[in-house]
């Protein structure tokens, strides 16, 4: 017991460490040629599923609180303020102070604790006797995730690609995804499964949770900030979700699976 202890307050200062020097630096960022998808969640997600959510709540914090710093010091774009509620005062008024914080913290400190859950219901049900049936299931809705993904990127790039094109390469990508890891994973080691989950949730948690509360909070100032109408923000606000979270999800789910695995020899993680 003590040693699980002393391996969790290592691992917590680890990923600590880790998000400070991915927050303050290019770290933090894959470049994926149309955008650079941010993997500063990553940590935090490996510190719910290998430190628990108490512990990855604490991690969802420093993230949060790492963003409030950086959009208070740096305010490197016009809608930093929807980070910082220094910046929100002068900018929204009194009010946008606790709107600020909300959104700075809330959605960071829930991406420590909802991957925990996710990988741990999915974990149960991988295990009960009808394993195979829901990792065909589980595997057909995550291969349909990473079609889209793989559809919203390639549009995006544009090029000569028409977007029946585009459509036509995601369903291929995702059904090739999903026959392999059908015969490679879930009829022989699903444990890709509840990490890959687990990373998707934490990462549209973080996304859905931001931008959604940008615009419930911020609908109109967002709008001014980034000059357009406040009509506009629903369908820029979507669009973020749908191209840059589907994309950051799945780099992610990788990255969390890959990362997860090598942990996971080490101090694996309990199903109670």
């Amino acid at each position: 017991m003590r040693n699980s202890k002393t391996n969790e307050l290592v691992l917590t200062g680890l990923f600590t460490a880790i998000i400070v020097i991915m927050a303050f630096t290019p770290l933090g960022y894959i470049p994926l040629v149309v955008i650079n998808a941010t993997i500063i969640h990553i940590p935090v997600i490996l510190g719910s599923l290998f430190c628990g959510p108490k512990k990855g709540a604490f991690l969802g914090f420093v993230f949060g609180f790492t963003s409030c710093l950086k959009s208070t010091i740096a305010g490197t774009s016009l809608s930093s303020f929807v980070f910082s509620p220094v910046l929100a005062a002068s900018f929204a008024g009194t009010s946008g102070i606790f709107k600020s914080i909300f959104i700075a913290f809330v959605p960071r400190i829930l991406v420590g604790v909802v991957p925990y859950f996710v990988y741990i219901g999915i974990k149960k049900v991988l295990l009960s006797e009808k394993k195979n049936l829901w990792g065909t299931i589980l595997n057909g809705v995550m291969s349909v995730f990473l079609a889209f993904g793989v559809y919203a990127f390639l549009n995006k790039m544009a090029g000569s690609l028409t977007s029946a094109a585009c459509t036509g390469i995601g369903i291929a990508v995702g059904i090739v995804v999903f026959a392999v890891v059908e015969a490679v994973f879930v009829r022989k080691n699903a444990q890709v499964i509840p990490f890959v989950y687990a990373g998707v949730a934490g990462a549209m948690t973080n996304t859905i949770l931001v931008m959604g509360s940008i615009f419930i909070l911020y609908k109109d100032a967002y709008a001014k900030a980034i000059g357009t109408a406040g009509d506009a923000v629903l369908g820029i606000i979507g669009g973020v979700i749908s191209f840059n979270g589907v994309i950051e999800a799945i780099v992610a789910a990788i990255i969390v699976y890959l990362v997860g695995l090598v942990l996971n020899t080490i101090k694996p993680i309990a199903v109670k």
